[in-house]
């Protein structure tokens, strides 16, 4: 277990980028021509890289890491829905009937929900725990949405939760979030991080209008100028703590942890891509064991993408998080798996690579 912020972030280390040669050639002596499976091969090298080497490697058992929470800036009008939906949601995610729900049983994915603070109260149950006591965080246009010493817990909580997860034997960890106006800290934390206009990102969420979005990114507008007069000089945390959520924090802290402790980690969508913003301003170095799993359909998402030097695996036109693309990508990291743990070589195949190979270059295959 991770004890302070700074062990956790002490313990981060990049993957041993030797290995991506070693997983190439053998992807290259498989029976297929040279990168015919596309991204696949990208997906299975670095998965070796990941797993440092090991042959043949095993992702699964694979854990979900759902973290919930309310916004203090809900006051502001900057969504759709009431309020009263996280907790619902919250429940309908544990009793099977929420989108994640159906879709991790389908994939064989478990579940665990971390409730991250927010206006109801946390249900028992096995797949559910308890991280923070508060019910929503500060509303970000007029104060910080949490302190600092609360970010590093939460941050801690959910990397603490990778390592009982570790403990328990999965092999794979992805992120997904349940919060209602959680949009608007996550467009909050890519302006100040990668130095966006929210008047050009802002989305519609659950369902804005033009009107209300042009709203919305006046509150985050609002926001990032508090931020900046009272942190011209902040590091990555702070900026969290000032203007992201609770959820946000506690999945910064996923990606943190499965990093340190060198298991992939699952990207969801654009409130998930904020955290995954959060912990890569901590330390780029997290970048060596994320996936992105799929391109929300929330504007300017692209843009964040640019800033990011990433390429999602999928574009759905998803837009709903939860984890929903996440558990979809899933399913490719299984197949990027098999096609390196078991397909035969050349020379297993007893196969020439001298005669197959110039037959697929002269068809253009």
């Amino acid at each position: 277990m991770f004890r302070s912020f700074q062990e956790l972030c002490s313990a981060l280390a990049a993957s041993d980028k030797s290995l991506l040669a070693v997983a190439q050639n053998h992807l290259n002596n498989l029976t297929k021509p040279v990168g015919s499976l596309g991204r696949l091969e990208e997906f299975a090298a670095k998965l070796f890289t990941i797993y440092q080497g090991k042959f043949p490697f095993e992702t699964d058992p694979a854990l979900h890491v759902l973290a919930a929470a309310d916004h203090g800036v809900y006051a502001e009008g900057v969504a759709q829905n009431p309020q009263e939906v996280t907790h619902l949601m919250i429940l309908n995610i544990l009793s099977g009937g929420a989108a994640i729900s159906v879709l991790a049983k389908q994939n064989a994915m478990d579940i665990l929900l971390l409730d991250a603070g927010h206006k109801g109260v946390c249900p028992e149950h096995g797949r559910a725990r308890k991280i923070n006591a508060l019910e929503m965080s500060g509303n970000i246009a007029r104060e910080d949405a949490m302190s600092l010493e609360l970010c590093e817990q939460l941050v801690l909580a959910g990397a603490n939760a990778v390592c009982e997860g570790v403990r328990k034997g999965y092999g794979i960890f992805s992120i997904g979030e349940m919060g209602i106006a959680n949009t608007t800290p996550a467009t909050a934390l890519f302006c100040e991080y990668f130095g966006l206009d929210p008047f050009e990102i802002t989305g519609p969420g659950a369902g804005l209008s033009k009107e209300r979005i042009a709203h919305k990114a006046k509150i985050i507008g609002q926001a990032l100028h508090r931020h900046k007069n009272t942190y011209p000089n902040a590091d990555a945390l702070q900026v969290l703590a000032s203007l992201g959520g609770f959820e946000i924090a506690a999945l910064c802290g996923v990606v943190l942890g499965a990093s340190a402790l060198k298991h992939p980690v699952i990207i969801d969508g654009f409130i998930s891509t904020a955290a995954y913003a959060a912990a890569y301003s901590i330390n780029a170095i997290v970048k060596d064991y994320a996936f992105l799993s799929h391109a929300s359909a929330e504007p300017g998402y692209q843009k964040i993408m640019r800033c990011l030097g990433e390429k999602p695996m999928l574009d759905l036109s998803m837009r709903l998080g939860e984890g929903t693309g996440a558990s979809l990508a899933l399913q490719l990291l299984r197949s990027a798996k098999v096609i390196y743990n078991e397909m035969a070589t050349f020379a297993d195949a007893n196969i020439e690579i001298d005669t197959y190979l110039p037959k697929y270059h002269a068809d253009g295959q």
